[in-house]
């Protein structure tokens, strides 16, 4: 009895063992992802020499061809025709180190702002049409880059010869979470990033079908919060009902707007610090009825749901003949 008692408990341990194991690879597909790298795409890089000073041609000519002035994207077409795409990408894995330390911290930021969209574009066309997972199709959109495991940070591309991911790019550099990035390529003190960088969803900004210029970044990003804002899925007031709805970026980032934004006084009655930062930034871009409705604080704050559906622009069906 012992014996057979001992044979059904080890039974039991192996498939528990089997089940547990079965189980990793699963949330490993469909959450956490392998590390990928495009070695075909880069191979150039190492053995040919950069032919022309960097631009960002390419990469206007994708943005033209591909993405309508509401920030949608045809995939589809990019995905068949990504020539200029990939042209761009090995430029800036070319970029030389020193080229980039010459340009002004604007330059650099719109640089960095550029490189996630751009490599975004990728991440998705390298999967397109995506497929949901076993388990994220539960959870998110059948389309949705949440359907792509690691997509930020297990996904490498190769940026001024460095190895690094999407996540490098928005946390590590733009929001200054790596000390070793930052002490390479600078310290950003600019949270206006959250209304540029775009992972490709509906609820995040519109991707601009040019792209962004050092020279004019105050101006492109003052147009991007404006178009943000003025979008009643991502901000919207309801005075009657108390009630302030904002988008779950400021939830998520919202400790990036403290440092150029905490108010002295107003805003969010007894809210954190962060909460009154984005109000208080958000307040710039109202007209000014409502700025004093946010100063006054007297209301509660609900953030929306983020609807990660691709932004995709469906190619239209031909008419029957």
């Amino acid at each position: 009895m012992k014996r057979r008692s001992k044979i059904i408990l080890g039974t039991f341990v192996v498939i528990l063992g089997v089940l547990a194991f079965l189980g990793w690879h699963v949330c490993r597909a469909n959450f956490i992802g392998q590390t990928q790298f495009d070695a075909g795409l880069y191979a150039a890089v190492a053995t040919t020499a950069q032919a022309a000073p960097f631009s960002y041609d390419d990469y206007a000519a994708t943005l033209k061809a591909y993405v309508d002035d509401k920030g949608m994207v045809n995939y589809q077409k990019m995905k068949e025709g990504h020539k200029n795409l990939n042209n761009f990408l090995i430029a800036m894995a070319r970029l030389d180190f020193k080229a980039y330390q010459s340009w002004d911290e604007k330059a650099e930021i719109a640089f960095w702002i550029n490189a996630y969209n751009a490599l975004t574009l990728k991440a998705i066309i390298d999967h397109y049409p995506i497929k949901a997972g076993l388990l994220s199709g539960l959870a998110y959109p059948a389309n949705s880059i949440r359907q792509i495991p690691g997509v930020w940070d297990k996904i490498q591309f190769l940026v001024i010869g460095k190895k690094m991911t999407l996540n490098d790019i928005e946390h590590g550099i733009l929001r200054g979470q790596n000390k070793d990035l930052v002490e390479k390529y600078g310290r950003f003190y600019e949270s206006r990033i959250h209304m540029a960088l775009v992972c490709a969803a509906m609820s995040c900004p519109l991707l601009r079908n040019e792209p962004f210029d050092g020279d004019k970044l105050d101006k492109q990003l003052i147009g991007q919060t404006t178009r943000f804002l003025s979008n009643s899925t991502k901000f919207r007031i309801n005075r009657d009902a108390g009630k302030v709805y904002l988008s779950s970026i400021f939830k998520w980032f919202g400790e990036d707007f403290v440092k150029g934004y905490k108010p002295d006084v107003g805003f969010a009655s007894g809210g954190s610090d962060a909460e009154k930062a984005v109000l208080h930034f958000v307040s710039g871009y109202l007209p000014a009825t409502d700025t004093e409705f946010l100063k006054t604080g007297k209301y509660s704050i609900e953030y929306l749901k983020y609807d990660w559906t691709l932004n995709e622009l469906k190619t239209a069906a031909a008419e029957p003949r």
